[in-house]
């Protein structure tokens, strides 16, 4: 099938335009305008090709966005799909930023996020349901989610460990089938390893080229999310908690409360979730010198999230059609996902925690270190918000967008009354 550039641009376009309420809306809304309404994929092209993005860190809407321009029209297709998905989200966040780096301590502003973090409780719940109705199959899978859940919220363990982890159990537990024979594809590994080489050029040597001549912060910025880009499996939702914890207690790029006002305002937006990181970087390089410095911070930020992500496809995508014929990689791919849950869960108890508490206790036994939260410190009109946006999203099915547009509006209304 040849579909032309400006019939790409045209679909890609509309795609990145409406691609609100994060990776499951975003999946379904391609499904319907790729397999349902244009035929340009077939059923069982999109699962294999989902199921393979879905292994990969990252974004696994945007990789398969490019994955089905690759699909239609090669390496130029794949740029187009990708970069249409990402840039109008990438807009929005570069300028919801730079207004918030200007009014965000701006009393009403203030009241403006208060609703936006209380609802942000009720989509970080709404995420662990479907991921978990999706991801527990069985007694392993509950099993992988509750320690991975216990190793994060009482253990402090490293979040790439419990993904490695999961993977290589998953791995080697999955039993041996006989697998389906397939046809060869040409030279795969030649192309994949052609591929591969550009792509991390491409991903790297700008990142080298500030080692070598800036040497500051701008390095500092490109190396964190260089790492980042490369333990995101299970989406922004998995790694949010850890890279939360990076940028606000280890960096001190920014304070808790603008991490999760990011995350909030990430939601509003087009285009993945993991453009959270853009926000980011802006505020930390506003923060250290002004305007002028956020703005390629964030660039830099973008370019090292997404590079990866054409990496992965480009390299990879050949061999989609022969997922189906390797059960151990995805006996490995439903691990990962189980662990998401557990991941999920302590990122829920987290935000609860700091949303509707003023005050958390510390508690330390051995290995055990828990920040509880103290009851009396309590905020009635985050509580009553949060209530409000889980009876929307989770029980009424009201979109994202909507739900965070009424809780900061109740929020002002409170705020001025």
């Amino acid at each position: 099938m040849s579909i032309s550039y400006p019939e790409l641009f045209r679909v890609f376009g509309r795609i990145g335009l409406l691609s609100f309420g994060g990776p499951a809306a975003q999946i379904a809304l391609m499904h319907r305008e790729l397999v349902e309404d244009r035929n340009w994929l077939t059923e069982g092209d999109y699962l294999r090709a989902l199921s393979f993005c879905m292994m990969l860190p990252g974004p696994e809407a945007m990789q398969l966005a490019t994955y089905a321009g690759w699909r239609l029209r090669g390496t130029g297709g794949g740029l187009l799909a990708g970069m249409l998905f990402v840039m109008p989200g990438a807009v929005v966040v570069l300028a919801l930023a730079m207004i918030y780096a200007a009014f965000g301590q701006v009393p009403l502003m203030s009241a403006l996020f208060v609703g936006v973090q209380a609802a942000v409780l009720a989509i970080v719940l709404h995420a662990l349901h479907k991921v978990a109705k999706r991801a527990l199959k069985n007694r392993l899978h509950w099993a992988l989610a509750g320690a991975a859940f216990i190793a994060l919220f009482a253990l402090n363990l490293p979040f790439p460990i419990l993904i490695l982890g999961a993977g290589f159990l998953g791995f080697w537990l999955e039993p041996k089938t006989n697998a389906t024979s397939i046809s060869p594809v040409g030279n795969l590994g030649g192309q994949a390893l052609r591929q591969a080489l550009i792509w991390a050029a491409i991903w790297l040597v700008p990142l080298a080229a500030l080692a070598l001549f800036e040497r500051g912060f701008l390095f500092e910025i490109g190396l964190f999310f260089s790492q980042l880009a490369v333990v995101t499996f299970g989406g922004a939702y998995a790694v949010l908690a850890w890279m939360t914890q990076a940028v606000v207690q280890d960096k001190g790029w920014l304070s808790l409360a603008q991490m999760i006002d990011a995350l909030g305002l990430a939601e509003t937006t087009p285009g993945p979730l993991i453009l959270v990181t853009e926000f980011v970087a802006y505020l930390a390089g506003n923060g250290v010198g002004g305007m002028k410095t956020g703005v390629m911070a964030a660039g830099v930020a973008l370019w090292m999230t997404f590079a990866p992500c054409f990496l992965w496809i480009f390299a990879g995508a050949p061999f989609i059609s022969r997922l189906e014929s390797a059960p151990k990689l995805s006996g490995a791919l439903s691990a990962i996902t189980a662990a998401v849950v557990g991941v999920i869960a302590n990122l829920s108890i987290w935000f609860a925690s700091h949303v509707l508490f003023g005050e958390q206790s510390l508690i330390e036994v051995g290995p055990i270190r828990m920040a509880i939260p103290i009851w009396t410190s309590v905020h009635p009109l985050a509580l009553g918000l949060a209530i409000l946006a889980s009876v929307l999203i989770l029980w009424r099915h009201w979109g994202l967008v909507t739900a965070l547009s009424i809780c900061a509006g109740l929020s002002i209304a409170a705020s001025l009354v």
